[in-house]
């Protein structure tokens, strides 16, 4: 297959590391992830937190929503995307390249590429 296939996990709480801790790796979760054209920084109005008001100029190419186990696949044409994913309180990202590209993805000829989601904005590290 060739597009982007990946995982959403949320994390909620205390993840700081410590002696004796084992460290927690977040929860799978439902949620509809959208993928754009490859977004910079200065195309969105953003938010707190990794959150985005709002995307100037821009539309999803694809939107899927990711099942129970927070699996999704999502078939595209070779290309740069962002990937980001709808939160309550607006869409969400916390990946960031040193361009300033939103969770950067690159889809090549015939191959699958595997991203993990973690929505973070109420974890503390």
């Amino acid at each position: 297959m060739q597009g982007i296939c990946g995982s959403v996990l949320v994390k909620r709480g205390n993840f700081m590391p410590g002696p004796d801790k084992p460290v927690p790796t977040g929860k799978t979760i439902e949620r509809e992830v959208l993928v754009f054209p490859l977004l910079n920084m200065s195309q969105v109005d953003a938010g707190d937190n990794g959150f985005i008001n709002s995307v100037r100029d821009a539309k999803p190419v694809k939107t899927v929503k990711s099942d129970k186990n927070g699996k999704f696949c999502v078939r595209l044409p070779v290309g740069h995307y962002s990937v980001l994913v709808r939160e309550p309180k607006g869409l969400y990202a916390n990946l960031y390249d040193s361009h300033n590209n939103i969770f950067p993805v690159n889809v090549e000829k015939n191959r699958q590429s595997d991203v993990k989601i973690e929505i973070s904005h109420q974890a503390v590290f």
